[in-house]
Protein backbone atom coordinates (compact mmCIF):
# COMPACT_ATOMS: atom_id res chain seq x y z
CA UNK A 1 0.00 0.00 0.00
CA UNK A 2 2.93 2.33 0.55
CA UNK A 3 4.94 1.74 -2.47
CA UNK A 4 1.55 2.66 -4.41
CA UNK A 5 0.95 5.89 -2.53
CA UNK A 6 4.56 6.88 -3.09
CA UNK A 7 4.05 5.58 -6.95
CA UNK A 8 0.48 8.08 -6.77
CA UNK A 9 2.35 11.07 -5.45
CA UNK A 10 5.85 10.99 -7.48
CA UNK A 11 3.68 10.30 -10.58
CA UNK A 12 1.57 13.58 -9.82
CA UNK A 13 4.58 15.25 -9.13
CA UNK A 14 6.06 14.73 -12.19
CA UNK A 15 2.71 14.85 -14.73
CA UNK A 16 2.35 18.48 -12.58
CA UNK A 17 6.79 19.70 -12.77
CA UNK A 18 6.12 18.49 -16.49
CA UNK A 19 3.32 20.71 -17.48
CA UNK A 20 4.47 23.37 -15.79
CA UNK A 21 7.47 23.34 -17.44
CA UNK A 22 5.89 23.59 -20.34
CA UNK A 23 3.66 26.06 -19.77
CA UNK A 24 5.74 28.38 -18.10
CA UNK A 25 9.47 27.31 -18.92
CA UNK A 26 10.99 30.92 -17.44
CA UNK A 27 9.11 30.54 -13.98
CA UNK A 28 9.92 26.61 -13.57
CA UNK A 29 14.33 27.56 -14.64
CA UNK A 30 13.59 29.93 -11.54
CA UNK A 31 12.06 27.70 -9.59
CA UNK A 32 14.76 24.75 -10.60
CA UNK A 33 17.73 27.07 -10.14
CA UNK A 34 16.54 28.08 -6.12
CA UNK A 35 16.23 24.70 -5.08
CA UNK A 36 19.58 24.48 -6.70
CA UNK A 37 20.69 26.94 -4.40
CA UNK A 38 19.51 25.14 -1.32
CA UNK A 39 21.08 22.11 -2.19
CA UNK A 40 24.37 24.27 -3.61
CA UNK A 41 24.48 22.24 -6.78
CA UNK A 42 24.42 25.60 -8.58
CA UNK A 43 28.13 26.43 -6.76
CA UNK A 44 29.68 24.66 -9.53
CA UNK A 45 30.48 26.81 -12.38
CA UNK A 46 31.04 23.34 -14.98
CA UNK A 47 27.53 22.31 -13.79
CA UNK A 48 25.38 24.30 -15.14
CA UNK A 49 21.14 24.39 -15.32
CA UNK A 50 21.24 23.52 -18.82
CA UNK A 51 22.90 19.96 -17.80
CA UNK A 52 20.64 19.17 -15.31
CA UNK A 53 17.62 21.43 -15.40
CA UNK A 54 15.48 19.33 -18.19
CA UNK A 55 15.89 16.28 -16.38
CA UNK A 56 13.84 17.46 -13.53
CA UNK A 57 9.94 15.95 -14.20
CA UNK A 58 11.54 13.33 -17.12
CA UNK A 59 10.73 9.48 -16.85
CA UNK A 60 14.69 8.93 -15.49
CA UNK A 61 13.54 11.07 -12.99
CA UNK A 62 10.49 9.72 -12.12
CA UNK A 63 12.33 6.22 -11.81
CA UNK A 64 14.85 7.14 -9.41
CA UNK A 65 13.05 9.00 -7.21
CA UNK A 66 10.61 6.24 -7.03
CA UNK A 67 13.94 3.81 -6.35
CA UNK A 68 14.74 5.85 -4.06
CA UNK A 69 11.49 6.43 -2.05
CA UNK A 70 11.00 2.87 -2.21
CA UNK A 71 14.44 1.92 -0.53
CA UNK A 72 13.66 4.46 2.06
CA UNK A 73 10.89 2.68 3.43
CA UNK A 74 13.11 -0.04 4.70
CA UNK A 75 15.66 1.77 5.93
CA UNK A 76 13.79 2.60 9.79
CA UNK A 77 15.40 3.70 12.86
CA UNK A 78 14.32 3.99 16.23
CA UNK A 79 15.53 4.34 19.49
CA UNK A 80 16.34 1.51 21.43
CA UNK A 81 16.15 -0.87 18.52
CA UNK A 82 19.07 -1.66 16.05
CA UNK A 83 20.44 0.13 13.36
CA UNK A 84 18.71 -0.86 10.12
CA UNK A 85 21.47 -2.64 7.71
CA UNK A 86 21.39 0.06 4.88
CA UNK A 87 23.50 -0.76 1.86
CA UNK A 88 26.64 1.50 1.23
CA UNK A 89 29.29 1.60 -1.36
CA UNK A 90 33.06 1.21 -0.36
CA UNK A 91 35.49 3.87 -1.91
CA UNK A 92 36.43 0.93 -4.41
CA UNK A 93 32.77 0.73 -5.79
CA UNK A 94 31.89 -2.66 -3.80
CA UNK A 95 28.66 -2.32 -2.16
CA UNK A 96 28.57 -3.67 1.64
CA UNK A 97 26.10 -3.25 3.88
CA UNK A 98 26.38 -1.13 6.96
CA UNK A 99 26.39 -3.55 9.63
CA UNK A 100 29.42 -5.61 8.06
CA UNK A 101 31.70 -2.97 9.38
CA UNK A 102 30.72 -3.58 13.12
CA UNK A 103 33.83 -5.74 14.86
CA UNK A 104 32.93 -7.58 18.20
CA UNK A 105 31.31 -5.57 20.94
CA UNK A 106 32.97 -2.66 19.53
CA UNK A 107 30.88 0.42 19.00
CA UNK A 108 30.42 1.49 15.16
CA UNK A 109 30.97 5.38 14.98
CA UNK A 110 30.21 6.85 11.50
CA UNK A 111 31.43 10.25 10.81
CA UNK A 112 29.62 12.19 8.07
CA UNK A 113 31.39 15.05 6.05
CA UNK A 114 32.26 17.01 3.03
CA UNK A 115 35.15 18.91 1.53
CA UNK A 116 34.74 21.47 -1.05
Amino acid sequence: LQKTLILLQVTLSVVVGKTLMTLFPNAMKRYILKMGEKSRMNKNPKFSYENWGPTFFSFKYLLFVLKVKWKRLEDEAFEGHPAPNTPVVTLSGEVRHLLDFMEDNRPLILNFGSCT
